[in-house]
C-alpha cells in the first residue's frame, strides 16, 4: 500500500485530523482528497500531505477515513466501492460520520472488513480533541495500535461501547460549540463593563483553558469546584444567582439533549 492514512474529505473536521496525522505520518504516507481542492491546498503547500484523486486513495490507504457528512455517505461509497471490493490486501475503514452505526458501515460497504467509529472534535487541530471510537470484531491489536499511533497528536482518545458513542459525542463532538458561545457571552459581558474586546475574549479563554485543567487534574466534582469560587456573599454567587435564574444549567443540558436527538435521526 502506498498510504498509511487517506481522507476522504478534508472540511473543518477531516481536515483538522488530517493535520494531526501529518505530524505523526510523513507526508509521502499521508493522502487527502477533497472535492474542493482549496480543501487540501494548506496541507499539500505545507508539503505534509500528498493529494490524489479519491479512487486512489481508496485503493492505496491501508486506513481509509471517510469524514464526509452522513448524507454523503452512501454517495461516497457507490463511488469508490468498486475499488474497495476488489482490495485483497488490508484495509480498515474509519467513518466519522455522526449517527452512523458500524453496522451501517459495514452495510454500505458491501462487505466484512475492519471498521472502526470514530466522534473527534474540532480540537483535534490543536492537539486537543477529544476523540471517542469504537471497532468492530474485526479491528485486531494492532490495527488499533497503527490507529492511534498515526492520531497521537490530535489529542485525548477514549474506547467506548458503541450504544454509548451518540450520547458521548454530544457533549464532546457538539460542545465545542457550546463552549465557544459562552467564551463569547463571557467576554461580550466584559465589553459591557468597559473592556477592550480582545483583553475581555483572552480573559475568556484563558479562564474556560484553566477551568477544564483544573477540572480534569483535581478529579473533583465540578459543583465542589464552583463552591470554592463562591465566597459568601460575594460577587461569584450574585453571578450564579444570575446564571440559575436564567436556567443556564437547564439550557446547557437541552442542548446536549437536542444534539443526541438529532443525531438519532441521521442516517446515510
Amino acid at each position: 500500500m502506498t498510504y498509511t492514512f487517506g481522507f476522504l474529505g478534508c472540511g473543518n473536521m477531516g481536515g483538522a485530523l488530517a493535520q494531526a496525522a501529518a505530524k505523526a505520518i510523513p507526508a509521502d504516507r499521508l493522502a487527502v482528497c477533497d472535492a474542493d481542492p482549496s480543501k487540501t491546498a494548506e496541507l499539500t503547500r505545507r508539503r505534509q500531505a500528498t493529494a490524489a484523486d479519491a479512487q486512489t486513495v481508496a485503493r492505496e490507504s491501508e486506513y481509509l477515513f471517510l469524514a464526509v457528512k452522513p448524507q454523503g455517505l452512501a454517495a461516497l461509497f457507490e463511488q469508490i466501492r468498486p475499488v474497495l471490493s476488489a482490495r485483497t490486501d488490508g484495509l480498515v475503514l474509519v467513518s466519522m460520520a455522526a449517527g452512523v452505526s458500524l453496522a451501517d458501515l459495514r452495510a454500505l460497504a458491501g462487505f466484512d472488513c475492519p471498521v472502526i467509529r470514530m466522534m473527534p472534535n474540532t480540537p483535534v487541530g490543536v492537539g486537543q480533541g477529544m476523540i471517542l471510537y469504537a471497532a468492530n470484531e474485526q479491528v485486531t491489536s494492532p490495527m488499533l495500535e497503527g490507529f492511534l499511533g498515526g492520531l497521537s497528536h490530535a489529542g485525548r482518545f477514549d474506547c467506548i461501547p458503541e450504544r454509548l458513542i451518540d450520547a458521548a459525542g454530544a457533549i464532546s463532538g457538539c460542545g465545542p460549540a457550546f463552549v465557544y458561545l459562552f467564551a463569547e457571552a463571557l467576554a461580550d459581558g466584559g465589553v459591557a463593563c468597559g473592556l477592550p474586546r480582545d483583553k475581555a475574549q483572552m480573559y475568556a479563554a484563558q479562564t474556560l483553558r484553566g477551568s477544564a485543567q483544573m477540572l480534569l487534574e483535581s478529579g473533583r466534582h465540578p459543583g465542589q469546584l464552583k463552591d470554592a469560587v463562591c465566597s459568601p456573599g460575594g460577587t461569584t454567587i450574585a453571578g450564579v444567582r444570575a446564571l440559575e435564574d436564567a436556567a443556564f444549567r437547564a439550557s446547557a443540558m437541552n442542548a446536549v439533549l437536542a444534539a443526541y436527538e438529532k443525531t438519532a435521526k441521521l442516517k446515510p
